[in-house]
């Protein structure tokens, strides 16, 4: 089996090996989905897929279970494309590579991928098992979850023919989850002017390295720092004392990460070099001793530079820093219907010179009251309307109204007590799931979301747990078997 030896259950792990393998960028799945496709017809597997991509496999019932509903398993098929700085990785062309690190699989220098690819790998170690009893079986893999929810929107009625489904897209063994947020992005383009650089200006580079980054609805309680939000407050207090001028400013990535790295290119009048070093010494003191407990890995840069031969004017610098450092980010508001979770958040995802004279800034905000999505999305608009930029909201997506009296419920959760010996955590979460979305298609659709243990998700840090992925498949062929 590879780096998966002796890992249990091998049927999973082994799937997992094979996936880890086959390129899979959100938006990019053709081969994901030819490798599914083969493989079904390689296991003499029913098999199709629809106009956006999604593909369903299916499997009859064992002996006796014939007259048992239809089961859904459901898992997307992208994962998030990160890396480190210096990790040198192709997301198109080069395999995942996994390793084993104690009682967890990592991946070298990138994301793991295990959202949602152990999901997949659950369900097709479910398609080709010959020891569990079941009733009709249907494996739907959505594409591009992570960056649109593009699969679970263009699913249409009648694709899917069960009532029941099992999400297999969570990340914290023990828990269940029954509803998840709802969700909206809001990108920026905001114009800018630029000039020749101003005579005897000195250039500095400066970064924000090392945080722990993760997932913008699941990690957003958990205060961890965002690489731009910690650098733009640095440039602000420059700016306001010397005058700085931004050549460039730019972090983050996927609008559903939080920002792990920035880094600017500034000048300001050369007589102020030693100040600003100062300044900087400083502001890393205060940064590593605000963020000592969540971000022990926090670090900061500062370096001189060639100066630019341009650089965005006085006007356009003030606007972009001022607007960076107003627009919100983090938790807004917590739920009074749900104890301990959060209600309403939002994440300044990236920042981006993307062509000449226009910068892309990208966040997105999640609620599970769908009246205060938009009225966060609003704010972050109102920010940006007044630095005069151009502000654009996506689709959005709705969240999954919890249903305690759920029938899958109960069975999972009586299962998960029979099996441990102990009492389920039944809850919400903030991040997105597609389960919302399919209620829309299918609102009939009883489900319930759970999975291993993963932590540091869409990020490089991305790991799960060996132990809990042993649990979890036990737990789903039990519930598969009581249905």
């Amino acid at each position: 089996m590879g780096v998966f030896e002796g890992l249990k259950p091998e049927a999973v792990w082994g799937y997992f090996e094979e996936i880890c393998q086959v390129p899979r960028p959100s938006k990019k799945e053709g081969k994901i989905i030819a490798y599914l496709l083969d493989w079904a017809k390689k296991h003499n597997l029913e098999a199709k897929r629809d106009d956006a991509g999604n593909v369903l496999i299916k499997k009859p019932a064992t002996k006796g279970k014939e007259n048992a509903s239809t089961v859904i398993l459901q898992a997307h098929m992208d994962m998030v494309c990160e890396k480190n700085s210096d990790t040198v990785h192709d997301f198109d062309k080069d395999p995942i590579q996994p390793y084993v690190d104690g009682e967890w699989v990592r991946a070298k220098g990138t994301t793991l991928g295990a959202d949602d690819g152990i999901g997949m790998a659950a369900q097709m170690a479910v398609l080709t098992s010959t020891d569990i009893a079941h009733g009709p079986i249907e494996c739907l893999f959505t594409v591009d979850e992570e960056t649109g929810l593009t699969g679970a929107f263009a699913l249409q009625p009648g694709f899917l023919s069960g009532n029941i489904l099992l999400n297999l897209d969570s990340e914290d063994e023990g828990e269940m989850f029954i509803g998840c947020a709802g969700g909206i992005d809001t990108v920026i383009n905001m114009g800018y002017k630029t000039e020749k650089t101003p005579a005897g200006a000195f250039a500095v580079k400066i970064q924000v390295k090392g945080l722990q980054g993760g997932h913008s609805g699941d990690d957003i309680n958990k205060g961890r720092g965002n690489a731009i939000k910690i650098l733009n407050r640095f440039l602000w207090d420059l700016n306001a004392k010397y005058g700085i001028r931004v050549s460039v400013l730019e972090g983050g990535n996927l609008r559903n990460a939080i920002a792990r790295e920035s880094f600017a290119v500034i000048t300001f009048p050369e007589q102020h070099k030693e100040s600003v070093r100062v300044d900087f010494n400083i502001y890393s003191a205060e940064m590593e001793n605000v963020w000592k407990i969540t971000e022990p890995g926090l670090q900061l840069a500062l370096e001189s530079t060639d100066v630019p031969g341009e650089v965005l004017t006085q006007e356009s610098t003030d606007a972009l820093v001022n607007a960076l450092y107003a627009c919100p980010h983090g938790v807004f508001s917590m739920s009074y219907r749900m104890p301990g979770l959060v209600e309403t958040s939002t994440n300044l995802a990236a920042v981006r010179f993307n062509e000449p004279n226009n910068i892309l800034i990208t966040t997105s905000q999640r609620s599970d009251v769908n009246s205060e999505k938009f009225n966060i999305a609003n704010m972050v608009e109102s920010v940006f309307t007044l630095a005069g930029a151009k502000v654009e909201h996506g689709e959005g997506y709705p969240g999954w109204a919890p249903n305690p009296d759920s029938p899958v419920v109960k069975v999972a959760v009586d299962s998960y007590k029979r099996l441990f010996g102990k009492e389920p955590i039944v809850r919400s979460i903030h991040a997105g799931l597609e389960c919302g979305l399919f209620l829309e298609k299918y609102p009939n659709m009883d489900m319930v979301s759970f999975g291993p243990t993963l932590r540091g998700v869409h990020s490089p840090d991305e790991k799960i747990n060996i132990k809990t992925v042993e649990m979890w498949w036990s737990h789903l062929v039990d519930i598969l078997q009581n249905l």
